[in-house]
């Protein structure tokens, strides 16, 4: 039960550390590229002091897991910096809608009718997101941020393919990459305040490095629907912490939509859980 306890708040602990990528990010004041690699390098570090003796197999599934992992950092990082951080979290988290679709196809998991209804819920929810009256490069960022979802989802898949493995490495390996894609971008520019740079060595030690090996500690511990629906603190948390340090607010229809995503996930997880208690 101990054991049990601690996996909790790691999620837990987890959950608040990702949620503070939006403020992060809005706070630093470089090219989005150059951020994600420039936090990938320092949670690199970070967790490869964690690992030590990293176990690198280069099977397809780690080295898929790696760059859909990268994609998902820079993706998120760019819609950051083009649409409201909520609307970048929100929308990344249709990822477990793509996880059903994905996993059905790549490791034959079966899709449920309870499923498919998530998935047109989530999707309608995404579609109010676009009724907002649209700033400069909202458009984009809303798209790329539904990028990043599905690349998140693929990440999550490859990772469970892992599962007789160690998949943490999967996770390095996407750091790495990362670091290679942003350099050049790194090598052109660099951040134009102090409070960039602190920005920068928070979103690489604790957002990123520090919740990932708390993630990955957890997970050993904890239900796959646990594992799931407690960090859904995160799409709840991102937006606030923008609000309190920048004002940044969600459009109307962004903010109903967003209700809709995570209900329908949270429902889609809650639902069976609750049954099998009462059974």
């Amino acid at each position: 039960m101990e054991k049990r306890s601690r996996a909790i708040l790691y999620l837990v602990l987890t959950a608040i550390l990702w949620s503070l990528g939006g403020v992060l990010i809005k706070s630093v004041k470089w090219n989005p590229v150059a951020i994600a690699g420039a936090r990938s390098a320092i949670a690199s570090l970070v967790m490869l002091a964690y690992i030590r003796r990293p176990r690198f197999t280069w099977s397809r599934a780690q080295i898929l897991a790696a760059i859909f992992y990268a994609g998902t950092v820079i993706l998120f990082v760019t819609a950051n910096k083009l649409t409201t951080a909520a609307n970048a979290i929100l929308l990344q988290y249709g990822a477990p809608v793509y996880v059903a679709i994905f996993g059905s196809i790549i490791l034959k998991e079966k899709t449920t009718t309870a499923d498919w209804i998530t998935i047109s819920l989530v999707i309608f929810g995404m579609f109010l997101f676009f009724l907002d009256e649209l700033r400069p490069g909202d458009l984009s960022g809303n798209i790329i941020a539904i990028l990043s979802g599905i690349t998140f989802a693929l990440y999550i898949v490859f990772m469970r393919k892992q599962k007789d493995e160690s998949p943490i490495e999967s996770t390095l390996l996407g750091n790495i990459l990362t670091v290679i894609i942003g350099l050049p971008f790194m090598l052109s520019s660099s951040p134009e305040t102090r409070s960039s740079w602190i920005g920068i060595l928070l979103l690489g030690t604790i957002q990123l490095g520090i919740s990932y090996i708390l993630y990955s500690i957890a997970i050993k511990d904890v239900t796959a629907l646990e594992a799931i629906l407690i960090p859904i603190i995160e799409p709840v948390l991102n937006p606030v912490w923008v609000f309190l340090a920048m004002g940044e607010t969600p459009g109307r229809w962004a903010f109903v939509g967003g209700a809709i995503i995570l209900a329908s996930v949270t429902l889609r997880y809650t639902i069976p859980l609750v049954k099998n208690i009462g059974n």
